[in-house]
């Protein structure tokens, strides 16, 4: 009996670690993309300020501890590049998020269905 009861204990330890570490890197990647979500409004704020510009109005990008004169299409290019890179990031992360929920769902309904069954 004493051998169950350890092999459970023991299943029950795995299970809770992996229940503990899908909680925590859950929580990272919320963060993460939080972070990105506030890039991505700045870059819309950005384009929106660009837009808005008259085109002979000189736009100067910081490069290092300096700044250029840079034509706005190519301003604009950039910030359209950054955009759909962030976009993709916040598209990995989605999944990442969403496969990470999946197995803290599962850790905390199989630790569940343990205490049950193991009557602890």
């Amino acid at each position: 009996m004493s051998i169950r009861n350890e092999a459970l204990q023991k299943l029950m330890q795995e299970i809770g670690q992996k229940k503990a570490f899908s909680e925590q890197q859950l929580l990272i990647v919320k963060q993460q993309k939080a972070a990105k979500n506030r890039e991505t409004r700045m870059l819309q704020l950005t384009a929106n300020e660009v837009d808005s510009l008259p085109k002979e109005t000189k736009v100067y990008e910081g490069v290092g501890k300096m700044f250029v004169c840079t034509p706005i299409p190519d301003v604009q290019k950039r910030l359209v590049t950054e955009s759909d890179a962030l976009k993709s990031e916040l598209a990995n992360l989605d999944k990442k998020e969403h496969y990470l929920q999946q197995t803290y769902d599962n850790s905390k309904s199989s630790l569940e269905q343990v205490l049950r069954a193991g009557g602890i």
